[in-house]
């Protein structure tokens, strides 16, 4: 079992920059390919970009391509999501995801573990 816990959200305007924490129980955490998730009122919840257990692979939503950068300390057991060039539309409740099987799944009902959510909010 994982426990996944989600920190760093806030306010800020837009162009603005944000780092986004992960943080994991568990002592096989690097077993674990993580995604990022969000899901803004009255939306689907959406990908946003997902690493291997190893940290050496990652792909991004296209939206996010270019401005989030996604990486992993499995020493510390905590993943990172670092936005920049942050827009109005990126607000949203951002959730970190993990499963065991395999890197690149990007449905949500692919994964088994979900944190509670952190709110990521950008003013124009």
């Amino acid at each position: 079992q994982v426990q996944l816990v989600e920190s760093g959200g806030g306010s800020v305007q837009a162009g603005g920059s944000l780092r986004l924490s992960c943080a994991a129980s568990g002592r096989t955490f690097s077993s674990y390919a993580v995604g990022w998730f969000r899901q803004a009122p009255g939306k689907e919840r959406e990908f946003v970009a997902v690493i291997s257990g190893a940290g050496g692979l990652t792909s991004y939503a296209d939206s996010v391509k270019g401005r989030f950068t996604m990486s992993r300390d499995n020493a510390k057991n905590t993943v990172y999501l670092q936005m920049s060039s942050l827009k109005p539309e990126d607000t949203a409740v951002y959730y970190c995801a993990a499963n065991d099987r395999r890197f690149g799944l990007r449905g949500d009902n692919e994964y088994d573990y979900w944190g509670q959510g952190t709110q990521v909010t950008i003013s124009s």
